[in-house]
This record gives C-alpha cells, sequence and structure tokens, in this order.
C-alpha cells in the first residue's frame, strides 16, 4: 500500500484570524454585559415591587430572562426585567411550588 499524501491546509491570513477573534470577542461581550445594559434600559428599580437602588445596594438588583435563555439578550432590552432578590426568587419558585402542590413535582 503507497503511503498517503499530505493534504495542503489553506490557513487564514493574520487579518482573518484577527476579524474571527474580533468578532468572538464581541459576542461574548455581547452576552456578558446584559446586566450593565439592563440597568442603563431599565433603571435601578425592581419591576415587580418598585424597589428603588443606588450605587450601595446595587448588587442586590438582578436581571431576570423573561424567556428563561440566558442567551436571548436583545439589544433593546425585550427580554430582560430588573427584579431584587427577593422578587426573582419568588419568580423562580413559583413554578416549583405549584408542582409540588399540584403533585406532579419533586417532593
Amino acid at each position: 500500500m503507497r503511503p498517503r499524501r499530505p493534504v495542503a491546509v489553506k490557513l487564514p491570513s493574520q487579518a482573518e484570524a484577527d476579524a474571527k477573534i474580533r468578532a468572538m470577542r464581541q459576542g461574548i461581550e455581547d452576552n456578558t454585559n446584559y446586566r450593565q445594559k439592563a440597568l442603563r434600559i431599565h433603571g435601578h428599580i425592581c419591576a415587580r415591587c418598585a424597589r428603588e437602588f443606588d450605587e450601595s445596594n446595587l448588587h442586590l438588583l438582578t436581571v431576570h430572562h423573561r424567556d428563561g435563555n440566558h442567551n436571548n439578550n436583545p439589544p433593546d432590552g425585550s427580554n430582560w426585567e430588573n427584579l431584587c432578590d427577593h422578587c426573582h426568587d419568588d419568580v423562580h419558585s413559583r413554578g416549583e411550588l405549584g408542582g409540588y402542590l399540584s403533585g406532579t413535582g419533586k417532593r
């Protein structure tokens, strides 16, 4: 059996590689900076209980994804709502409590 010839691989140019890296970094930044964007768009107030926040307690204000998909971060903020930690816990526990009371959830 004859040995196989190596396949020629076309490597991207440095400019193409740099462009891909910039695009990937931009995608990561767009997805991780949604908290700052949500705070800027919706303000420092809880959408459920209307509690207002300042710099000293802003860490208690969270961003809730309405559809549950943390990768769905539209630039207009339509999938986000700012919730205090109590309201955010309440939103996520409602399904668990409903399942428990109806007998369909875990016990």
